[in-house]
């Protein structure tokens, strides 16, 4: 067979294999195809890693059957539950040969050209060197089955692969048993049909991007007036206690009377809001984790793992995911409200991080979440985040925007230790030298920014315009706020500050803006977690000025 059409056809990924050993000549030729492959920049970040032992291979098969439950739990169609089911996956075990195809993000460490749209590309050369590979077994009379339903982190454990190295799968490499009766098997099993030909369509129609500017600058509805404002602090008072002696509760109670200007104010359909994405500056060690960090974390949210999920849960608070700027593209059926500015943004340590469009997008998308929150009668919102390398984004912001030395911002995050805590000063004092652009604030944003950082400015000006209450978690989320205080700074009133967190430029911030957290807990895991945390105690302010007897009601003396 030597008829590149012939062989392209006739490519399958095949689940059923006859015992023959594959010899090495024909490995050998096949993976010096998928070297011959593109790949972006020349990085040469594909890996190849053979799998011959039994033991292993049954080890991948145990977990292939664990993941295997999830992945049929996630259609609801009986019939179509019942076909999956009895498609197993032997090969995993009778294959002779295993093959994990990987691809190296510490290529990225260096600017690598290709990579600047979307550090995914790496990934993307990988997948030509499978087809590649695929192609060349075909044509030698062999072929190969991608076996994509894995927990990806357990199986980088199995194998004992560096945190760099990101395998696409596992593959199961040997001589077919069968030639499906010439078409895909899961065609032949009818659970699916291909097209005959493929999607095409010409472009002819120049779309032109139009951002509106949102002004978000000093809008404020709520007006306090000193009448309303005697009133509830006269209910406060006159509660069945002695004067301020139920300390801070009294302060936020009233906070919270004044921005829903009640004396019987109530909180409906708390949300959370947790904006996750990814930082270009993360590939320099600045953290202490590896970027695919963020896509997993992402994934443990949306499956209940994590423990933002627990305290929403425990609380009874409804929690909203969203893709921000994950350098992952996530399935459309997803949980996940879909944000995406783009797959991370570029390292700050070479030049701008994003474009001034793109903050504006982030403002706008960021605004457009709130708001649809508050469509649902949700009168307030938490804001969290995630993001390997935030830490890192929102010290040099913090830095730039109060004018204070990197070293009185920078905290370790996700627990770098001192070494690399020095490394990740040295980086960012570095970034911020090279700066040479406008000193007004959005060009820092842009220069400096994040994609949910940005997301949740414009979030958390909005909540202000529809009056919500406002909840706001550590450090990185405390950066958010400090922006749209530079924007609108009556947003303060709106706001609640949950905890005090480990970072040491959090509390740096708080004194700046004249306010002062609930909660003194070492917290330093974002995701929203200390405002989740403290919503109990908001609640138990607003219950003590609804429910508590007043001296009147309860005929006790005041005096």
């Amino acid at each position: 067979m030597t008829h590149l059409d012939e062989i392209l056809k006739s490519r399958r990924d095949t689940r059923h294999f006859t015992n023959d050993e594959v010899p090495d000549a024909v490995v050998q030729k096949a993976l010096q195809a998928g070297h011959w492959a593109p790949s972006v920049g020349l990085t040469d970040a594909t890996k190849y890693y053979l799998i011959k032992s039994t033991e292993i291979k049954k080890a991948i098969k145990e977990l292939f059957l664990e993941y295997d439950i999830k992945a049929a739990n996630l259609t609801d169609d009986v019939n179509q539950k019942t076909q999956y089911q009895a498609l197993k996956l032997e090969a995993i075990e009778e294959a002779p040969l295993g093959l994990v195809i990987c691809y190296d993000r510490s290529v990225l460490n260096s600017f690598t050209i290709g990579t600047v749209g979307s550090n995914e590309a790496i990934k993307f050369s990988s997948v030509c060197a499978v087809q590649n590979i695929w192609l060349s077994l075909t044509e030698q009379g062999y072929s190969m089955g991608w076996v994509s339903i894995l927990n990806y982190y357990q199986f980088k454990q199995l194998l004992g692969l560096p945190e760099n190295i990101e395998p696409l799968g596992y593959f199961c490499v040997g001589k077919p048993a069968t030639n499906y009766e010439n078409q895909p098997m899961l065609q032949q099993l009818n659970w699916k049909q291909k097209q005959e030909a493929p999607f095409i369509e010409e472009i002819t129609v120049l779309h032109e991007s139009k951002i509106e500017n949102i002004n978000f600058e000093n809008q404020d509805r709520t007006e306090t007036s000193s009448d309303f404002s005697k009133a509830l602090q006269y209910k406060i008072d006159n509660k069945t206690k002695p004067l301020g002696s139920l300390g801070i509760l009294e302060v936020v109670a009233k906070q919270i009377g004044e921005v829903f200007q009640t004396l019987e104010p109530k909180i409906t359909k708390p949300n959370m809001v947790v904006f996750a994405a990814d930082h270009g500056i993360a590939n320099h060690g600045v953290s202490a984790y590896p970027q695919d960090v963020t896509r997993q974390m992402v994934i443990n949210f949306l499956e209940g793992g994590a423990a933002i999920n627990v305290f929403c849960k425990q609380n009874n608070i409804q929690l909203s995911i969203v893709d921000a700027g994950v350098n992952y593209d996530f399935p459309m059926n997803a949980n996940l409200i879909s944000a995406k500015i783009g797959k991370g943004t570029h390292s700050f340590l070479q030049g701008p991080a994003m474009s001034k469009t793109e903050v504006d997008l982030c403002f706008i998308k960021g605004s457009e979440i709130v708001a649809t929150i508050a469509k649902t009668g949700s009168n307030c919102i938490g804001f969290g985040e995630m993001g390997i390398g935030n830490t890192a984004t929102a010290s040099v912001l913090m830095s730039v925007i109060l004018k204070l030395p990197i070293e009185d911002c920078v905290g370790k995050g996700t627990g770098v230790n001192d070494e690399q805590l020095i490394q990740k000063i040295n980086i960012l004092k570095k970034a911020i030298d090279n700066y040479n652009g406008s000193e007004d604030l959005d060009s820092k944003l842009a220069y400096f920014g994040g994609f949910e950082i940005m997301q949740m400015v414009g979030g958390m000006l909005k909540a202000k315009e529809e009056n919500m209450l406002l909840l706001v978690d550590g450090f990185i989320c405390s950066v958010a706020f400090l922006i749209a205080f530079k924007k609108n700074p009556s947003i303060t009133k709106n706001a609640i500050f949950c905890h005090s967190s480990a970072e040491q430029g959090h509390q740096k911030i708080l004194d700046y803006l004249g306010v002062r957290s609930l909660l003194q807990l070492d917290l330093r895991l974002g995701e929203g977690t200390g405002c989740a945390i403290a919503f109990p105690i908001i609640e138990s302010a607003v219950a003590f000025l609804n429910d508590m007897a007043s001296f009147e009601s309860a005929g006790v003396s005041g005096q």
